[in-house]
């Protein structure tokens, strides 16, 4: 029995688990290894480990101090299985970065500063660059706060979120392909995508192609998730990032479909205007409908809604000052697109909050190098 030291740390809609780099290696397991038995990833339920049995509550990051000019911290992020013996690593989580922000203030693994402290982060799965800036009055950390984000009403501490120049991020380019439109060839026949690499690949379907309006409730939005995780593989294999005889991955690119603003309900029950918000968006999480956005889908759509001819601008009210209102099953998530003063892709912000919920010591049943 392996004992690791970790915290639970809430981002946004996301729960994840922290580690620290040299705990990890000084353990002598590899990292798969170690997540997959720590999260219990085999059983569906994740019943005898510390994962949450749902895409966003099996999440890891591991964390250390960079060495690099200009970069704080260097974390990499894992999405671990559930009910599969596997960890996928090719993609960011914005919500775990929020996480991250606010682990390196608590543990000193940046200076603070007054008023407030922003840690600069690299991720290293991706290469994202991101901020994180944290209130720190009289040069403390904070454990409470009262900001909120749609998806959850618990409160925590306020993270303004920045995405460093994220265009092309993954691949080189925003629209990987060239183009603002491609065709992929779904189960039900060709469809019209925008794939975008922007805080991470993306790719983005007209609603309408599925029956659906973008505005659809979650349980509706659920029947188009089986052509979406075949469009899924398709766009990855146009996106260049796999290749015909790699595995199948489920947590690139990001898939999922956008409509015009409708009048809608969360799933809390709250109605949302058409005049509220707008881009309507519903995003795939591994293999199930997301609840809220990934942070990182939110950033894609918020690059493709500037680039004419994509789906998303198609459907997006323009507006003046970089904001966008993305409609999600959550509510409402705000995007502002900032521009870089040397003319180079923009940094796009988010408002998330975040709560330390737990600090505790794993332990983890790894026999022989294997999960038990």
């Amino acid at each position: 029995m392996l004992r690791l030291q970790g915290e639970m740390i809430r981002g946004g809609t996301s729960k994840c688990w922290i580690f620290d780099h040299h705990d990890v290696v000084a353990t002598g397991v590899d990292l798969d290894t170690l997540l997959l038995a720590a999260f219990n990833a085999a059983d569906p339920r994740q019943i005898d480990g510390v994962g949450g049995a749902s895409s966003t509550t099996s999440k890891a990051a591991v964390v250390r101090t960079s060495s690099e000019p200009g970069v704080d911290i260097e974390y990499v992020f894992a999405q671990v299985g559930i009910g599969d013996e596997r960890v996928e690593w090719a993609s960011n989580c914005g919500n775990c970065a929020t996480a991250v922000a606010l682990y390196a203030v608590h543990h000193g693994l940046v200076p603070i500063t007054s008023g407030s402290t922003t840690v600069r982060m690299i991720n290293t799965n991706t290469g994202a660059r991101l901020t994180g800036t944290i209130p720190t009055p009289g040069l403390a950390a904070p454990d409470q706060g009262t900001a909120s984000v749609p998806g959850t009403s618990a409160l925590g501490v306020p993270v303004l979120l920045g995405f460093q120049e994220p265009a092309g991020s993954t691949t080189g380019r925003a629209l990987p392909t060239g183009r603002a439109i491609d065709t992929l060839t779904g189960p039900q026949g060709p469809v019209e995508a925008s794939l975008v690499d922007a805080g991470a690949p993306a790719a983005l379907f007209d609603a309408k192609a599925f029956g659906l309006d973008a505005a659809t409730p979650l349980a509706d939005f659920g029947a188009a998730v089986p052509a979406l995780t075949v469009l899924r593989r398709r766009a990855a294999l146009a996106m260049g990032l796999v290749g015909e005889d790699d595995p199948v991955g489920h947590a690139v690119p990001k898939v999922g479909i956008v409509g015009s603003p409708a009048p809608y309900r969360t799933t809390h029950g709250t109605l949302v205007g058409q005049d509220e918000y707008d881009l309507a968006v519903r995003m795939v999480s591994m293999h199930a409908p997301h609840p809220a956005i990934g942070l990182t889908s939110a950033v894609a759509l918020a690059t493709a809604a500037a680039i004419p001819g994509t789906l998303a601008h198609r459907f997006t009210q323009q507006t003046a000052d970089g904001t966008l209102r993305l409609g999600t099953p959550a509510g409402v998530i705000t995007t502002r697109t900032v521009p870089t003063p040397d003319g180079a892709s923009p940094t796009v912000l988010l408002h998330r909050a975040a709560r330390r919920i737990a600090r505790a010591e794993l332990l983890v049943p790894v026999l022989e190098g294997r999960p038990r």
